[in-house]
This record gives structure tokens, C-alpha cells and sequence, in this order.
């Protein structure tokens, strides 16, 4: 059998961790069975498990465990993996699991296959054969299925470190924030100011041409009917102007000009 390369280590396939549907090979009434369903049950739960009740000792054992494994590779729902358990015993209660057949048939399970036969001091040859040996039927579920405890201990501290990052992330965000809004503070102030500039540079160019400006100063304002009078040469003698101060309007004929001299 080792030199057929059933026993060899590249040969063999990695178990799914943990699986959904498990078929299990053993005697119905055995230890093996109430250890593997208990233990499977406390640390995971929820999984799925197809007995296969058989003789796991005596002459008629071979042939109902290699007729289990017939049964578990052509049945409508396959299972993930196989588990073949039986608990300690002799050599001679232990010979049905290197019976050629059931190695041969092990080897040959299209299911990946977990066997975990007796105490961790006895190998049979089938646990050669399989994909993964576990050293008890025990043994078997721990290899099969997490621990339910420990998974939620990591998935706590897990959520530890993301609530920790989290926060370190709206720490970060609010600073940003924070000098986000300064500097619109500050843009805004500064907006603010140059508005009043502007707004004060306005009043001032009004103030200078404020046509009232130079009447406070004592300017009079002349105008010839509708028109104002700029120049003396828009006036002749006999015309009629009005004269506007500060406080109010004088009407006047003109009774003569005066040009000043040209240099």
C-alpha cells in the first residue's frame, strides 16, 4: 500500500475549517459517537452531521464500513468532509481499520476523509490513509470545528481595535474639521474687511462728489433757466439766473459780464 503512494503526504487534501455537513462512520451506541456529537455541539454548533451507524470491530466490520463510505461518496447531499471514529481498544478490536479494504477505500473517498481511531497511542493503517488523523474521536471534533468561545473572544477584540480606529478616525476628521472651519473663519473675516473697505471707499468717492459738498463750503451753485452756468461767457447782461447756497435760492439778473483776460 505505501508503495501504491496511498500513504503519501502530497496526496492529501486540506479539510474545510469549519465545514457545514459532516458524514459520520461509527458505532451508533459508542463512546466514539457521544464524544465526537458532544463535543461538536459545545464548540460550534449547528452543524450538520449524517450518521452512518456501523460495526467498527469483528469479522463483519470491514465490509459495513467500506459499505458506509459507498454510501457517503454517492449520496444527493455530499457532505464537506467524512469523519471514521472508533474509540481504544486491542490490536485485535483495532484490525478491522488496516483491513486492506477499508484502507483502500479511505484512500480512494472522493470526500475528503478525517480519521481518528482509539487512543493517540494507536495507528491503524486507514489513518495513514486518510486525509487528516486525529489522535481521538475528541481529538477529531476539536480538528473539525472552532471553539465557539474562543471565536467570540477574537471577534470582541476585534471589535475593540475597530472601535478604536474608528474613533482615531473621527478624531482625525473632526480636527480636520475644526481647522477647516478656522480657516473659513478666517477667510471670512477677511472677505468681511475688504468689504468694508470697499464699502468706505464708496462713501468717500460719493461724499467727494456730493453736489451739496462745495455749497457747505460757501460755493453757490448759478444756473440759467434749466442749465447750469459754468463759465461767464454763458451769460449776458439782462439774463435772468438763479443762485443756489446751502440754505436755500436767490433769483438775479445779470447786469453785466466781466471776461478776465486771456494770458
Amino acid at each position: 500500500l505505501e508503495k501504491e503512494g496511498l500513504f503519501d503526504p502530497t496526496r492529501k487534501r486540506a479539510l474545510p475549517y469549519p465545514p457545514r455537513r459532516v458524514a459520520l462512520i461509527t458505532a451508533g451506541d459508542s463512546a466514539a459517537y457521544a464524544d465526537f456529537m458532544k463535543i461538536t455541539s459545545a464548540r460550534w454548533g449547528g452543524l450538520a452531521i449524517d450518521h452512518y451507524s456501523v460495526l467498527v470491530q469483528g469479522e463483519q466490520a470491514p465490509a459495513e464500513i467500506v459499505a458506509a463510505l459507498k454510501a457517503v461518496n454517492e449520496s444527493d447531499t455530499v457532505p464537506e468532509v467524512v469523519v471514521l471514529s472508533r474509540g481504544g481498544g486491542s490490536a485485535e478490536d483495532l484490525a478491522a481499520w488496516s483491513d486492506e479494504r477499508v484502507v483502500r477505500a479511505v484512500a480512494a473517498s472522493r470526500v475528503p476523509t478525517l480519521v481518528a481511531i482509539g487512543h493517540e497511542v494507536d495507528v491503524c493503517l486507514a489513518e495513514l490513509a486518510a486525509d487528516m488523523r486525529a489522535s481521538t474521536p475528541s481529538n477529531a471534533a476539536e480538528l473539525l470545528v472552532p471553539d465557539k468561545r474562543e471565536e467570540l473572544r477574537h471577534l470582541r477584540a476585534y471589535e475593540r481595535r475597530l472601535n478604536e480606529q474608528l474613533a482615531q478616525v473621527i478624531m482625525r476628521r473632526r480636527t480636520g474639521m475644526a481647522m477647516l472651519a478656522e480657516r473659513l473663519d478666517e477667510e471670512l473675516i477677511r472677505l468681511a474687511q475688504t468689504a468694508q473697505q470697499k464699502a468706505l471707499a464708496a462713501r468717500q468717492l460719493l461724499a467727494a462728489y456730493d453736489p451739496n459738498r462745495p455749497l457747505r463750503q460757501g460755493y453757490a451753485l448759478v444756473r440759467a433757466g434749466s442749465n447750469l452756468v459754468k463759465q461767464a461767457a454763458q451769460l449776458r447782461a439782462g439774463f435772468e439766473i438763479e443762485v443756489e447756497f446751502i440754505d436755500g435760492k436767490v433769483a438775479s439778473q445779470v447786469k453785466q459780464v466781466t471776461m478776465k483776460e486771456k494770458k
